[in-house]
């Protein structure tokens, strides 16, 4: 697959226009069957570079998924770590925060759900929703207890950033990468697929009068993202922009992506010591005299 996926990352520091950012592009593949066989073969790589990965025990990946609704994060989750062992791999949904949860700060509930070492960590939503729904919906930031004086000096979304990228910086001095991928879905295919949810049996149960609602916010929710990713993006912890219209093709995208990271990593077997090499060979030894 030959795509430069660096045209949809955010430089640090850029002023992001999600308007100018296209929610849909030329496909990387020719047709459907070529699509199967691209995404199962990025499907068997990812497989493979997770076994090394957890062997190698270096590094943890965590994967953040951010997108308004019907943008196709579970079906890009589902589809693209089908082959991957689960238990190299954990996946955290985050809806609506507990009253435990509200009575600590914004990124403990997260915190407590980082991957290990040798792991891939999925966030289906994030931390990230503490600066884009409470922003669009102040209400919630008023539930959380949080002393006036630190909120009435109008900075409070600046210092949320700041504690973002604060925690992020730390991670990454720890051996964890972290890829956050936003799937950038236009308002009209949103309404399309609202309208075959309503259709489909299978879909429509997870349809509520509440994502109508929501819709009615986009304005604000672009506004919202837009700075988020203008103050959270950097090189060693990137947004990308992922044109979402096309489900086939998002998925592709984030394979690569994916597939990208883990290969920089220069993942490898565990060396065997002379000392592991002698331990095998006595227990070599003494598995074949059971058979004497």
């Amino acid at each position: 697959m030959h795509f430069d996926h660096d045209a949809l990352w955010i430089r640090e520091g850029e002023q992001v226009e999600l308007s100018k950012r296209p929610t849909i592009i030329d496909p990387v593949y020719g047709s459907k069957k070529e699509y199967k066989e691209m995404l199962a073969d990025h499907v068997e790589q990812l497989s493979k570079l997770q076994e090394v990965h957890y062997a190698d025990n270096r590094y943890a990946v965590l994967l953040i998924f951010q997108a308004m609704d019907a943008a196709g994060k579970d079906g890009v989750i589902r589809h693209v770590m089908s082959g991957v062992n689960p238990q190299g791999c954990q996946v955290f949904s985050f809806k609506h925060p507990s009253a435990e949860e509200l009575d600590h700060d914004f990124l403990w509930r997260s915190n407590r759900s980082l991957p290990e070492r040798g792991r891939i960590g999925i966030f289906n939503r994030s931390y990230y929703e503490e600066v884009l729904i409470v922003r669009v919906h102040p209400q919630i930031l008023e539930m959380q207890g949080i002393p006036d004086s630190l909120i009435s000096d109008g900075k409070v979304w600046e210092h949320r950033y700041q504690s973002i990228v604060n925690m992020e910086n730390h991670l990454h001095r720890n051996g964890t990468r972290i890829v956050k991928f936003f799937l950038h879905l236009s308002k009209e295919e949103q309404r399309k697929r609202f309208l075959d949810r309503i259709d489909a049996p299978a879909k429509n149960w997870k349809f509520s009068t509440a994502d109508i609602e929501e819709r009615t916010y986009w304005n604000q929710y672009m506004k919202a993202y837009e700075a988020c990713f203008s103050a959270t993006s950097a090189k060693h912890a990137p947004w990308y922009v992922v044109p979402a219209d096309d489900k086939k093709n998002a998925r592709l995208i984030v394979s690569h992506i994916i597939l990208n990271t883990l290969k920089a990593l220069g993942l490898s077997y565990p060396e065997t010591s002379t000392k592991r090499l002698e331990e095998l060979s006595d227990i070599r030894r003494r598995l074949e005299e059971e058979n004497d």
